[in-house]
């Protein structure tokens, strides 16, 4: 029988089509998908890259609850003109701490990969109480009770719980002092800011909300904001032939 003929057969008989469908589905499957369960990891590990702290983690609870990332994506792509307006395209290890991850497929306002450093506080604080005050031209709604709400955090330590049986490494002593952190990292010139750099390689402890009678959820959400795109040395993996 020719190959023609064999071949035929597949393409009069749906039955054998099906079949055959399916196994070339399932070997190509196990293909990608054996290999996996012999790594220890997928993700390359990067130097700076560390969990969220306590209050960081809180901002970003309230940026997902307020579905930030509808409009929002935080994956710059390798592409010349994702790079060169929003800077260095994402690697995977900066996501490696987020459950669930920020990626995603549509903007209607800019990527926040790289937001960290690139305004004050004080820009954030405007743009969450009137967007239209600091870019006149967005669509983006206010959010005036965020700087308003003081920030439930006394259960903070729980969440780290949970993300720590997750697989994100935070320790005992991070995990016992949780809500300590929160208030260190929210107050500028606090005495114990040492220790909570010990605990949290450079993060960024001051009055975000500008409000230094109390914790809001501004501080929370801010403190997240500042974080991004900032943990790691992109000088070290600035691969300039992946970018076409």
């Amino acid at each position: 029988m020719s190959v023609w003929a064999r071949h035929a057969v597949l393409e009069k008989n749906s039955i054998f089509l099906v079949i055959g469908i399916l196994i070339v589905i399932a070997i190509g499957g196990l293909v990608e998908i054996v290999p996996l369960f012999y790594l220890k990891s997928t993700i390359e590990k990067v130097d700076g890259v560390r969990p969220y702290t306590p209050l960081e983690l809180a901002g970003r609870n309230i940026y997902v609850r307020e579905g930030c990332y509808n409009c929002h994506s935080q994956m710059i792509r390798p592409l010349r003109d994702e790079v060169e307006r929003y800077g260095h395209y994402s690697l995977a290890a900066e996501s490696m701490y987020d459950r669930p991850f920020q990626w995603g497929s549509k903007r209607t306002g800019p990527d926040l990969a790289r937001v960290g450093g690139k305004y004050s506080d004080e820009w954030h604080r405007d743009h969450l109480r009137a967007p239209k005050s600091v870019v006149p031209g967005t669509v983006m709604p206010a959010y005036p009770w965020l700087e308003q709400t003081e920030l439930a955090y006394a259960r903070i330590a729980d969440d780290l719980k949970v993300h720590a049986a997750l697989g994100v490494p935070y320790t005992g002593e991070m995990i016992e002092n949780a809500a300590a952190d929160v208030r260190v990292q929210a107050t500028t010139d606090h005495p114990d800011a040492e220790s909570l750099a010990k605990r949290y390689s450079k993060a960024q402890a001051r009055d975000f909300d500008g409000d230094p009678r109390r914790i809001t959820e501004a501080d929370a959400l801010i403190a997240y904001l500042q974080l991004l795109g900032t943990q790691v040395n992109f000088k070290l993996y600035d691969d300039k032939a992946n970018i076409r």
